[in-house]
This record gives C-alpha cells, sequence and structure tokens, in this order.
C-alpha cells in the first residue's frame, strides 16, 4: 500500500475541534477535501501530517495558534463610525464583511459590536488565536 508524499493529491476527511473540544468545522457528510501535499492551500501542520499517510489511516493533529491562524492581534480590531458601512447592511454580531484596504486589497472582517453610532469590526481570523486539534482521515490518493 503507498503512502502519500510531496506533490502527491490527496483527499481527507476531517473535524477540526478547538482546545475545549468544540467543534468548529467537518468535512464529514460532504466530499473530501482535496488538496496536493507541498501546494501549502492548507495548514502546513495538516500536510505534514498527512505526509507519509496511509488510505484510512488516521491521525489526530494538534496546531498550536502560531502555526494555525496567528495570535489575535488587538491592533486589527477597530471602531468605525456607522456610517461607514452601507445602510443596506443588517448589523449581527458576527456578521462576515468584506472591505477593502487602502492597497486595494480585499479584507475579511467580522462585527463583534455595534451601536446607532460606531461599528467595532474584526479583521483577525475568526480562529486567531486559538490552538486547534483535526482528526484526520486520509480516504484517497491521485494516481
Amino acid at each position: 500500500m503507498s503512502s502519500a508524499k510531496s506533490g502527491d493529491t490527496v483527499h481527507i476527511h476531517y473535524t477540526g475541534k478547538l482546545a475545549d473540544g468544540t467543534p468548529f468545522e467537518s468535512s464529514e457528510g460532504r466530499d473530501p477535501v482535496a488538496f496536493t501535499i507541498g501546494e501549502g492551500r492548507v495548514l502546513p501542520a495538516l500536510e505534514q501530517a498527512v505526509d507519509g499517510m496511509a488510505v484510512g489511516e488516521e491521525q489526530t493533529v494538534t496546531v498550536e495558534e502560531t502555526e494555525a491562524f496567528g495570535p489575535h492581534r488587538e491592533e486589527l480590531v477597530q471602531t468605525v463610525e456607522r456610517e461607514r458601512v452601507p445602510e443596506e447592511v443588517e448589523l449581527e454580531k458576527g456578521t462576515r464583511l468584506t472591505a477593502t484596504d487602502a492597497e486595494g486589497n480585499k479584507v475579511a472582517l467580522t462585527v463583534i459590536d455595534f451601536d446607532d453610532q460606531t461599528v467595532t469590526l474584526d479583521a483577525n481570523h475568526p480562529l486567531a488565536g486559538q490552538d486547534l486539534t483535526f482528526e484526520v482521515r486520509l480516504v484517497g490518493i491521485d494516481d
């Protein structure tokens, strides 16, 4: 039986959990996630975990925040005037928005608080500052 190696396109099922065991995402019940080992499309720790696995093998991988989505950075949390958010946007805590920065790059934002005058937005990845655990099962390797 062959093992996955760098350059292989692999198919995995996974469940991601926070440090307290709360699941935040899973591929179960959907098509497996496909990626090529070494292309950097998934967290490096996941690529490293799958490298060397055989089809059917399972593994649990813990990824520290610094290797996942980084620490939560307070400088990425900003409060802006309510008028800077388009009126048609219904604000709720947790609403995901997209803005464009001064260089023209798209920035994903999460509404973390708001009132009639201001909106507090967080540009951190929603999982920033979290250690993550992934239960991974290799279900296929493309020929």
